[in-house]
């Protein structure tokens, strides 16, 4: 089952967490159609949270067509336009991201930093895409 998780420093609000969260995991593959999100009772007393956080992160999600909400049943991962990416390609990019990051951290770099640099190379490496 998935599990939701609150970062109380990043300054994104809590509903906006869980969203970007679902976003992801399908994305990744980690969530698939048909897939059944916690209930929001579930996620309330897991994060200790207002339910009303939870229900406006799912209205969310539904606005932009994620999921879909069965009345009695719960909440639902909607087929996607785009298909996830294959888990192979998925374990490949991240081992040599984990590499990568090993590698940055043993050079002394800390968290900024390391945020700092990839957020950079990103953007150049977009940009040099759409050039």
């Amino acid at each position: 089952m998935f599990v939701f998780r609150l970062d109380t420093h990043s300054g994104v609000p809590p509903y906006l967490q869980l969203v970007q969260q679902v976003r992801q995991a399908v994305l990744l593959g980690f969530l698939q159609p048909g897939d059944r999100l916690p209930l929001i009772r579930e996620v309330v007393e897991h994060l200790a949270i207002n339910p009303n956080t939870v229900a406006k992160a799912y209205r969310q999600m539904e606005q932009e067509n994620l999921v879909t909400g069965r009345p009695g049943q719960g909440t639902f991962v909607n087929e996607q336009q785009s298909a996830a990416m294959p888990a192979s390609t998925y374990t490949s990019l991240r081992r040599g991201l984990a590499t990568w990051l090993r590698r940055a951290y043993a050079a002394g770099l800390d968290e900024q930093a390391v945020t700092a640099l990839f957020t950079s190379v990103h953007q150049q490496t977009r940009n040099e895409d759409v050039a």
